[in-house]
């Protein structure tokens, strides 16, 4: 059953159902469903399992470093000059809200 069909159904019991207040709680989750299922077609479909946005950092070097601190701080401008990254810094907090990976390339003997 696609998520259309879905929703045809949860429109009918919602016609169905009588309107009071012993129904009310069924009537709200019969609601919550629907507004889930036209996000869902509103949105670009992501894998059910998925959490968020990922990355990936190739197994190499001899360290991985997490950054850590207050808001404006320079987290995201120390990072953006000692890596190749284009990390967005501005002068308010919580500018960069996401982990952004960068790989530090030096040479030791």
């Amino acid at each position: 059953m696609g998520i259309l069909e879905k929703i045809s159904e949860i429109e009918k019991e919602i016609a169905r159902t009588q309107k009071n207040k012993a129904t009310e709680y069924h009537l709200g989750l019969l609601k919550a469903k629907l507004a889930k299922y036209r996000a869902q077609l509103l949105e670009p479909s992501k894998s059910a399992s998925s959490k968020g946005e990922g990355f990936d950092v190739m197994k190499s070097g001899d360290a991985r470093v997490a950054l850590i601190g207050f808001p404006s701080v320079g987290k995201s401008t120390f990072l953006s000059l000692m890596t190749s990254t284009a990390s967005e810094a501005a002068s308010y907090e919580f500018t960069t809200l996401t982990c952004i990976p960068g790989v530090i390339e030096h040479w030791h003997l």
